[in-house]
Order: C-alpha cells, then structure tokens, then sequence
C-alpha cells in the first residue's frame, strides 16, 4: 500500500515539470523543482535557475511568503543540508515552518550535511520516496557522475532505413532531415560536452555549436575533439573560439605551434587510441554530467565496445544508401548470438520525416527462464549460481558479495553502479520492500 495519495503524486508531477525548466542552464548541478501547497491549494513553487543561484526551495519560499507556515514542500531531490555557494535549503525550510517534506529521490552526496535529520528534529516530517524513478532520470547524468564517477554518454547517429551512416567516401550531409537537427540542438544544449573525433571534424569540419529555435537561454557545452596525434587542420572551425573546446590526446604526442594556446588534454593510449574511460573520468571531474556523442562509426563503435555507451539517440531517415556506406558502428566483433548487444527501446517519435529512436544497452536478466548452465559448470544452489553468473557474464548486473550494485565488465572487473548505503536507505524507505534490515 502506498504512503503517498493522489495530491501528493499530482504536486510531485509538477514540481518535475518544474525541474525541467532549468534543463539547459543548471549544469553542472542538477535539476530540482519545488511546490508548496497545502492539501491541493498550490502556494508557491519554483525550481533551480542556474548553478550558484538560489535553489528550487527558496524559489517556492519566496512565491508562498507567509503561506509557507505548516504546508508541505515536494521537492524532486534531498534539499542540501551544507553552505555552498549557497545557504542549506533544509534550514529555509525549517525557518518558514513547513510542517512535511516529501523527496522523491535522495542525494547521497547531502547526508553528511544532514539536512535530513535536522529538519526532523525541527519537527517537520521527511518522506522519501515519491516517484523517484521519475527523478532519477530527470538526473541522470548527475547520478552518473557522482555515484560512477562518470558522465551519462549518449551516442548520437543518423542513420538511412538500411542502417548507414555515410557513403564510402565519408560524405554524410545531410541523412537526417532539418527538423532532426533543430531536435539535436536541444539534445546537445542539455550536455555538458559534445565529443567527436578528429576524422569527423577533417570530413565535415563542424561548428558543434548550439543553435536553437527560440530564446531559449542555455550554458554552452564543451566541445571535445579527440585527436590522438593533434593532426586537426589549423583552421578547423571547431577551434575557432566560439564555443568552449578541448582537445584530447595522446600524451606523447607533439604539441603544434598552433594549438599550444589551445586548451588540450593529455592521456594514455591503449592501442594507439586514447584511453575513452580514463577520458570520462576526467569530464566527470571537471563537472561534467551528460556527453553527447557526435562522431563516426569508429568512434561511436568503440564507445560501446568499451561499455561506455548508456543510450544511444537515433535519427533514421527514409533513405537508402546501400551496402557499400559505412555502418552504424564499427569494430564490434561479434561471432556468436550469444554475444549480441540487446537494446532496451525507451521511445519512438517521428521528427519530421524521420524517427527518432531512444534505446539503452540492456543487461542480462537472471530469472527463470535463463539456463546458468550455458556458461557455468553447474553451481549447487540458485544464490551461487547468481553469484557466478554476475562474476563472469559480460554486462551482468546485480548485488555482488559485498551488497554492491555492479555491472561486470568485459575483463571481468566489476563498475560499481552505486553506493551499498544508498541502496539500502532506498530500500529500507520503499514501503513494498521485503528486505528488513
């Protein structure tokens, strides 16, 4: 049975419309709305602006006024408890006396400031819980860095009906219709950095700018080029200043005269190639929460063979371009059905003339219907025989032995998906839970 009514799901719902206002210009901070409301009478509301300005709570404070005593606040994530570049919501909260806060989704990174248990030892009563699925994806990149230590990477392509992504001669402009690429715009005004590589930007020569439709207003995201050997033509237009840019490469590589004033990162090469997840790393640390990638099928192929791929954004045009183009993705070898990267289909659209596809890698199920035997010798029990198969199965995700939620890589190392003590707080917080603690 749910904690939560209808009332409270209806002001939830809103305060996530409200978060969305501030899609385009929180980065990197998340975006959080807020409503104020006393049972279905809306008093104040608002959501997070821009990075360092006021948050969504005292957006909502400020509209309610005096009518913020004794109403309950939905906020879509755990109000900051520690003095930023900002003073901690929970104490706003506190002074105008709300008397109940409901949080669809917590923030392991504010417990330490306890906002939590401080607004309960005011009297006020925290809830957790309300739609937070809903919340987590409203935040999906932000989660992604802070509890991965990477950002979301999503992988844009266009691509004819018969799966290609150029002619044979790299030639690509245009497969996707106007509309798709005012669509794009959008998906790239929300990224804190647009990746491509150096043999897009010698084939195409792109801006990687964003252009919208209207007025809306957006921080720009960081172009980075991956160039391992920075052999980029002078003159490119991506370096020419108007936007933020970053070149990536091989640390050993010379450094020519002309891009020695540009801003550029040093990495290792595996293989003659920059290392992607040492490259993800490093955006993460400089605040970046999502990467949209708009590159070839080289590039975008070696993104998902590094498992560094977490959605990719499709645009399929109503063409042909025959069996001698170049593929969606490259460099994915692939001998067995056993071996196929299954996609979870998000949604559908039609953009113009073309659809717009949203899909995400999807991990291996263990349920009843998998046969542990294809690739185990034969565990006695059926918690061993889990735990074998999250310990050898490319992809697999789930519980490891340390009650870490993980994901095996291809080598067999396991990326820590989230923190054990966030996992049990969401637990021990969903009334539909049979775990007890």
């Amino acid at each position: 049975m749910s904690l939560f009514s209808s009332i409270d799901h209806a002001h939830m719902q809103r305060a996530l419309v409200l978060a969305e206002r501030g899609r385009f210009t929180t980065k990197p901070n998340p975006v959080v709305g807020c409503v104020l409301a006393h049972g279905e009478r809306v008093v104040g509301e608002g959501f997070h602006q821009r990075a360092g300005e006021a948050h969504a709570e005292v957006h909502a404070l400020e509209a309610a006024g005096a009518d913020a005593k004794s109403a309950t606040a939905y906020v879509t994530l755990e109000p900051c408890g520690k003095t930023g570049r900002t003073p901690p919501c929970a104490d706003a909260l506190i002074c105008a006396g709300v008397s109940r806060v409901v949080v669809a989704c917590e923030d392991a990174h504010q417990h330490d400031g306890g906002a939590v248990e401080r607004m309960r030892e005011a009297g006020i009563v925290v809830e957790h819980g309300l739609m937070r699925a809903a919340a987590r994806e409203a935040n999906i990149g932000f989660f992604s860095r802070v509890e991965r230590g990477r950002p979301f990477v999503r992988v844009k392509l266009a691509t004819s009906i018969d799966g290609r992504t150029a002619l044979a001669n790299g030639d690509s402009k245009w497969i996707s219709c106007e509309a798709s690429r005012h669509d794009v715009a959008r998906w790239r005004a929300r990224s804190g950095a647009i990746l491509t590589g150096s043999g897009t930007v010698r084939a195409d020569n792109p801006q990687m700018t964003v252009r919208m439709d209207d007025d809306a207003c957006f921080e720009p995201p960081l172009r980075v080029v991956l160039d391992t050997g920075l052999a980029i033509p002078a003159d490119s237009i991506i370096v020419n200043g108007e936007a933020p840019t970053l070149l990536v490469h091989d640390e050993d590589a010379r450094v020519p005269s002309h891009f020695r004033q540009q801003e550029r990162l040093g990495l290792p090469a595996v293989k003659g190639r920059v290392d992607l997840a040492a490259l993800m790393n490093e955006l993460a640390k400089r605040g970046i929460n999502e990467v949209q990638v708009e590159a070839g099928a080289t590039l975008a192929g070696a993104l998902f063979d590094a498992e560094l791929a977490d959605e990719l954004l499709l645009y399929q045009a109503p063409t042909l371009l025959g069996d001698a183009a170049r593929p969606l993705l490259a460099g994915i070898d692939i001998h067995d059905m056993r071996e196929r990267v299954d996609l979870d289909l998000l949604e559908v659209r039609q953009i113009g003339s073309d659809l717009r596809l949203r899909l995400r890698p999807r991990p291996p199920i263990f349920d009843d219907g998998d046969t542990f035997g294809e690739w185990l010798d034969g565990p006695d029990t059926e918690v061993d025989a889990y735990y074998a198969a999250l310990g050898r199965k490319p992809g697999a995700v789930g519980y490891d032995d340390q009650d870490r939620y993980v994901r095996v890589r291809k080598d067999g190392s396991h990326e820590i998906l989230s923190d054990p003590d966030l996992l049990n707080r969401e637990r021990d917080d969903d009334p539909d839970s049979d775990r007890r603690g």
